[in-house]
């Protein structure tokens, strides 16, 4: 695979149209800035509150944001290290409430209310660990609940490793593998989901968390159902089989009777090369036509981008993107904080370019992923404000554990923490705030992932656009009737190359924009692969280099010492119609958007500020943001 910085681009082959006004993309849904009254949220599941009528839908659609990925106290990870919340928490923080960070102390509180929520709890030991606490239930006489119950967070840390370790063996407790038990839990999840459902205004979903983790490698997948309507008694564990050909078939199965559901991948930066990799689980059987179908069937989103990393790209595996190296996370789901060794099969870009080699070669394409972000939080409230970070666990509530660790805590973990993202979310383009809607979107992977802001961006694809196509108030509509929307196919064209409209607006909490960029991936003729970005409109006074074709840095405002940035560079809108420069009609090829803001401070800076102690060694002190498109694919005619 060769990788190119991108030259600067022909004169007349794109226009950017940069604008500084505070206006957005046409079609983002408007947003609530006043939050709903603080109240503590209830420890049971109950009815939403009143609502005004729901909204027409816009068929031209809005963007809207949300999380898909989220743990409880019912996940036995998140018990384990300290979270008591609930579903109905978690529903009730989403939509701008204050809840009790139960069991560690303090108030949680989302700056801005998000769209969309699913509470996606663990298939194994569903509502098991919970039950250690009960001096009623025989699981509070087993020797794993004295680890569970300790008041040494160390210890509960502890007891969590050894879980993972004995997943991976298979060496677990029978009693913690209750079916009965967890068939109730996960009627209360769905009836939590129900209850805070209000079609128009805020949506949830009904799902659970696939935990594959073989030999310490992530496997995961969130599986998100469409509706409640025809849903299964129990979800399936990996507990039963960790070959993700076994939850296929288990949703094939249920797509057969009428459900509608499917499965997203993440964090393939902690699978050691495993979660792209191409072979079959037993990792000796090649990739065939049909894995490769029932792959895409069921996996048509990849989450890129969570608290444990972004997996796009790698600096090993993209040298000449200069931006690869974001918020990586670097290692694998092990308690001995052992790093990855395989880059290759482990992050998307590459596989993106993996599956167009597989269809190319006649077997169809099993990584066809659009994306989405999400935080993966264990503890019912997202942490993707940056500005307004909690953490992954209940114990990181504290600054001073965020950043120090817990007394007694390993050095190794508390590095790992430390190097926690704040986490993502995901966008999708919908036509309203409904399960169907915004399920719908994702099935048809009109979505974007961020790192965790408010980033707005869609991007189309077509043949026949031109500069006054790039405009806010007519891009949508020009978009949807000349051509196709991120997560689309470009249907074969008349011989000349196909030119993207990308428009991005900026989170009004955080930093302006830097720059839009396009990335290419194609395949050459003889099938070698091949990857180049393309800046492709940015803020400020800037030009390419003329020789490297690099874009100057825009500029970092963020001071160390008070962790305060200025809005002063960049641009709140960024627009431009970019045709590719180097279009070749017999090469496969995809190509996204990625947004970047200027710089602002990472959440380790704001609280090494707060508790006046130097930033962490080895911890950047700012970060640039960024958003993900879906990719749009071109495959030539036959």
């Amino acid at each position: 695979m060769t990788n190119r910085v991108a030259r600067p681009t022909a004169a007349g082959l794109w226009t950017a149209i940069l604008l500084s006004i505070g206006t957005t993309v046409a079609g983002c849904a408007k947003r609530d800035d006043a939050p709903p009254p603080a109240a503590a949220a209830p420890a049971m599941v109950e009815s939403a509150p009143a609502m005004p009528d729901r909204p027409p839908p816009n068929p031209e659609r809005n963007a809207y944001f949300g999380d898909v990925h989220v743990h409880t106290g019912w996940s036995f990870d998140a018990f384990t290290n300290g979270s008591r919340t609930t579903p109905t928490d978690a529903y009730a923080w989403a939509q701008g409430r204050e809840i009790t960070n139960s069991g560690m102390g303090g108030k949680i509180q989302i700056q801005t209310p998000l769209d969309f929520y699913m509470v996606a709890e663990h298939a194994e030991f569903m509502g098991v660990f919970n039950q250690m606490s009960d001096p009623s239930s025989p699981l509070s006489k087993t020797e794993i609940a004295k680890g569970v119950n300790s008041p040494d967070p160390n210890v509960r840390m502890q007891t969590f490793a050894g879980v993972l370790r004995d997943m991976s063996t298979g060496n677990l407790d029978p009693a913690l593998t209750d079916t009965t038990l967890a068939r109730s839990v996960w009627t209360e999840i769905v009836k939590a989901a129900d209850a805070a459902y209000r079609p128009g205004h805020f949506t949830t979903f009904a799902g659970f968390e696939w935990t594959a983790n073989p030999e310490k490698r992530n496997l995961h997948r969130v599986v998100v159902f469409r509706d409640t309507q025809k849903l299964p008694d129990m979800v399936l564990s990996s507990l039963e089989s960790e070959d993700p050909e076994t939850l296929w078939k288990w949703m094939d199965d249920l797509r057969a009777k009428g459900s509608a559901l499917l499965a997203i991948p993440h964090n393939g930066n902690a699978s050691d090369g495993r979660m792209f990799e191409m072979v079959k689980f037993d990792r000796r059987t090649p990739i065939d036509a049909a894995y490769n179908s029932t792959r895409a069937r069921n996996e048509p989103l990849y989450e890129i981008t969570q608290i444990k990393g972004t997996s796009e790209t790698h600096p090993d595996l993209s040298p000449n993107d200069e931006f690869a190296g974001f918020e990586q996370w670097d290692y694998t789901l092990s308690a001995d904080y052992e790093r990855p060794k395989n880059r290759a099969g482990s992050f998307a870009r590459k596989a993106l370019l993996d599956g167009m080699s597989q269809e190319a070669a006649g077997k169809g394409n099993p990584f066809k992923y659009g994306f989405i972000g999400d935080t993966d939080t264990h503890n019912a409230a997202g942490s993707n404000e940056e500005y307004n970070y909690t953490g992954k666990f209940a114990f990181e509530n504290e600054a001073a554990h965020r950043l120090n660790g817990v007394p007694g805590q390993p050095a190794g973990q508390v590095q790992q923490v430390q190097e926690f993202s704040s986490g993502g979310l995901a966008g999708v383009w919908a036509e309203e705030n409904t399960r169907e809607a915004i399920y719908d979107a994702m099935s048809r992977k009109e979505t974007f992932g961020t790192s965790g802001t408010m980033i707005k961006v869609r991007l189309f694809g077509g043949w026949d656009f031109g500069p006054a196509d790039a405009n806010g108030a007519g891009l949508a509509k020009a978009g949807y009737a000349r051509g196709v929307p991120m997560g689309g196919d470009l249907p074969a064209g008349p011989g000349k190359a196909p030119t993207f409209l990308v428009a991005a607006s900026k989170d009004p909490r955080s930093g302006n924009l830097d720059r839009v960029q396009i990335v290419k991936g194609w395949l050459d003729g003889s099938g070698k692969q091949h990857e180049q970005v393309y800046d492709v409109a940015w803020g400020g006074d800037r030009a390419p280099d003329p020789k490297s074709g690099k874009l100057p840095p825009v500029g970092d405002t963020v001071d160390p010492a008070t962790a305060e940035y200025t809005n002063t560079i960049g641009s709140s809108e960024l627009v431009a119609a970019w045709t590719d420069p180097d279009f070749d009609p017999a090469e496969r090829a995809f190509y996204y958007a990625r947004v970047l803001e200027i710089p602002t401070p990472r959440w380790s800076t704001r609280d090494a500020v707060k508790l006046g102690i130097p930033v962490p060694k080895g911890l950047p002190v700012s970060i640039q943001e960024r958003a993900w498109t879906s990719p749009i694919w071109y495959t030539p005619a036959r």
